[in-house]
């Protein structure tokens, strides 16, 4: 009996082995490679047959006359690839069609001896002979290595151009170098172009209409479609995938395990590594963290996240920086899964102590009582002097939404301080500006900043700290904090629709519906929910049907990182995603994040349920676009700032300066994300978690102190 069952299995796996040789695509397509590539993959992965040959030589004899070789340069970036003379001879001699990439110096290939290291330079096609892309599309390489080269009429080229998925100004004014040409029998491309999984090139659609290209050349009789792409780096889900309640699940758990898996922490023993990269914060970038370093506790704080430059491997460059709003998102981030963690729980309490206690971001003046900047936050460790208030913001409300979910009371005094601190750093029409510094505010002192009678209606710099004062005079019943709080509201909602603007318009709108929601809680009018209603709603008119909000440009004269202006001005900047308004993508670094958890907190302020309608949908759409990742673990489980919902891919305008379409940020991104995914599936809101907070002592004492003269008269 078990004899017939062993010949049964072995008929079967026969039978199946035999209709999997009947299905796949035969070709006489060689490959001159050490070993298993991308190309390989990408054959493997759409049943196309092919043989892997090592030495050049044996290459071409292998070939059949007229027939095809590919020649991998396995050394990239290091070594150029060569051929010898004799192969050369033999593939003129057997008519062969043969693909050549990043090319030794070779006069017979118009392959210069110099090469460049590309960062915002992209691939753009300068034909309309490839089937499925338009002259003037565009490909990310990302920081590729190319060759240059003499050839003239290219198909493609590598320059720095603007653009969104086209090159929108042309290509006249640019200076460029052949990325893919044509010459004689040989296709031959600048760079290892057969890297492009490994080096994430972009995006899908441009890139595959390439490769079919490049097949159907060397192989015209076969039919080449490459439906099938093992991306190395993929949304976690598909778009109209359906969703269980352990995929929410699954998500946040990623999400906090990503803090983790990308040694974002810091760890004594590579303390000095971090402060060497750091340096004076002008310029943070270097190489990913190795994986095998140990993880610190918090007590050293968080880095900032990745850059948004991917290197040849695949792996991006990280920004070694110390931030404070980074640290209290955080905190608050991995203060979510409550009882069940109390790692998470303990490196969370050391993120705020690390803010507030150990680091220089509330040391000095900071913390002197008698200074004008005391209980001020500063923006980083290499800028402790320098004061954003929507920086301040996300430390308080990041603060105190781990403190509810901790239930801890231990910085109810520097939450307070800090709300007041900024409170008292307004002027008389609770505008605070772009930003302050500790030398202009001691200088100034706290009466003239009081009696300056500045309008600034841009919502991403002071929307989220009006939030917070109206936060704490829902927990104190101190009246200035509503008044003044109300009286900047209406003066902004009086200038709608003409804010400024950072890098959208939909940011500032995402940014605005925070104190408008918590206004309702505090005064519940049918003005407060009417400005509620035009803000929200006129941004989820751009809402797509997954739950993609879609990027917007605003007036020209009011942004103040507006569209990129020419070829010249691509990456000089901070910057918007699309280049036009109409551009299909969402950012979860400005606009979807903030957006999710202010909806949230509308959603509950009001009951309304159109509110809770889009804060699902964007649940949805955000658990769907979480990166998955096996071959990068320290982008596994993050959200980058950009994706391309109709592509569905990780694809937009990488112009932005520092935080562009690949970068990830371990506050404003994924904390608020993470966070706010838990609030959402456990029903909740920040509001909410927090109404039991017992910082009334802390903030009657911080009134008492820092807002009375003294003769006891408040000066607010």
């Amino acid at each position: 009996m078990k004899r017939k069952t062993v010949l049964l299995l072995l008929v079967g796996l026969f039978l199946f082995l035999n209709e999997t040789r009947s299905q796949s695509i035969k070709t006489d397509i060689i490959i001159c490679a050490e070993g298993t590539n991308d190309v390989s993959s990408i054959l493997d992965a759409n049943s196309y047959t092919y043989r892997i040959i090592a030495k050049p030589l044996e290459a071409v004899k292998a070939a059949k006359k007229g027939g095809s070789v590919l020649f991998i340069a396995d050394g990239y970036p290091e070594k150029r690839l060569s051929l010898p003379k004799e192969v050369e001879q033999l593939i003129n001699k057997k008519k062969l069609r043969v693909f050549v990439e990043y090319p030794a110096p070779s006069s017979s290939l118009l392959a210069e001896k110099d090469s460049v290291k590309t960062q915002l330079e992209r691939a753009i096609v300068t034909t309309s002979s490839i089937k499925g892309v338009d002259s003037l599309d565009l490909i990310g390489i990302h920081n590729a290595y190319v060759v240059k080269s003499t050839a003239t009429n290219p198909l493609m080229i590598v320059a720095k151009v603007a653009g969104f998925d086209n090159a929108q100004y042309g290509i006249r004014d640019v200076q460029h170098n052949p990325f893919l040409y044509q010459h004689g029998r040989y296709l031959v491309a600048t760079t290892r172009l057969s890297n492009v999984l490994t080096s994430r090139f972009g995006p899908l659609d441009h890139v595959r209409p390439v490769w079919e290209h490049i097949f159907s050349y060397l192989s015209p009789s076969v039919k080449w479609e490459f439906n099938n792409w093992p991306l190395h780096v993929a949304p976690m889900h598909a778009k109209k995938e359906a969703l269980s309640s352990q995929d929410y699940q699954t998500a946040i758990k990623k999400g906090i395990d990503w803090f983790y898996n990308g040694r974002f922490f810091v760890h004594p023993s590579w303390e000095s590594l971090f402060l060497e990269r750091q340096g004076d914060g002008t310029d943070v970038a270097g190489p990913p963290l190795d994986h095998s370093l140990p993880v610190g506790n918090g007590s050293l704080g968080v880095l900032e996240g990745h850059l948004s430059r991917i290197q040849a491997d695949g792996s991006q460059i990280y920004r070694y920086w110390m931030r404070a709003d980074c640290n209290a998102e955080v905190a608050y981030a991995l203060s979510v899964l409550g009882e069940s963690s109390a790692n998470h729980k303990e490196v969370a309490a050391n993120l705020l102590d690390y803010i507030f206690k150990s680091s220089n971001l509330r040391a000095g003046n900071r913390n002197d009582p008698n200074a004008a900047s005391y209980g001020l936050v500063g923006w980083s460790t290499t800028h402790p002097h320098v004061y954003y208030g929507d920086d301040n913001a996300r430390v308080i409300l990041g603060a105190l939404g781990a403190s509810a979910r901790l239930n801890q009371s231990d910085w109810d005094k520097y939450i307070a301080e800090a709300i007041i601190a900024n409170f008292r750093t307004s002027g008389k029409n609770g505008f605070r500006g772009e930003r302050l510094e500790d030398a202009n505010v001691l200088k100034a002192g706290l009466e003239s900043i009081q009696q300056n009678d500045l309008v600034y209606p841009h919502p991403h710099f002071e929307a989220w700290m009006w939030a917070c004062y109206l936060w704490l005079y829902d927990k104190t019943g101190h009246r200035p904090f509503l008044e003044q709080s109300k009286k900047a509201i209406a003066i902004t909602m009086e200038k709608y629709p003409n804010w400024k603007w950072t890098n959208g318009i939909q940011q500032e709108r995402a940014r605005m519906i925070l104190p408008l929601a918590w206004l309702v809680r505090v005064e519940d009018t049918p003005q407060h929910r009417q400005w509620l209603d035009l803000i929200a709603g006129t941004l989820l008119e751009n809402m797509d049907e997954s739950g993609a909000i879609r990027e917007e440009l605003g007036a020209a004269s009011d942004g103040m990182f507006g569209a990129t202006k020419s070829n010249a001005d691509y990456g000089k900047h901070e910057a918007p995603l699309i280049a036009v308004n109409g551009d299909p993508v969402a950012d979860m670094l400005y606009t979807t994040n903030f957006a999710f958890f202010a909806l949230n907190e509308a959603a509950a302020a009001t009951g309304d349920a159109k509110y809770k309608e889009a804060v699902d949908k964007i649940a949805d759409f955000l658990v769907r676009i979480q990166v998955n990742s096996t071959q990068h673990q320290d982008l596994d489980g993050a959200w980058f700032r950009a994706f391309d919902y109709n592509r569905w891919e990780y694809w937009a305008s990488n112009a932005d300066a520092g935080w562009g379409a690949w970068g990830t940020l371990t506050g404003w991104t994924q904390s608020w994300i993470v966070s706010t995914l838990a609030l959402q599936q456990q029903k909740q809101s920040l509001w909410d978690i927090s109404k039991n907070s017992t910082i009334k002592t802390e903030a009657q004492k911080a009134i008492d102190a820092m807002l009375s003269s003294q003769e006891g008269q408040a000066k607010r």
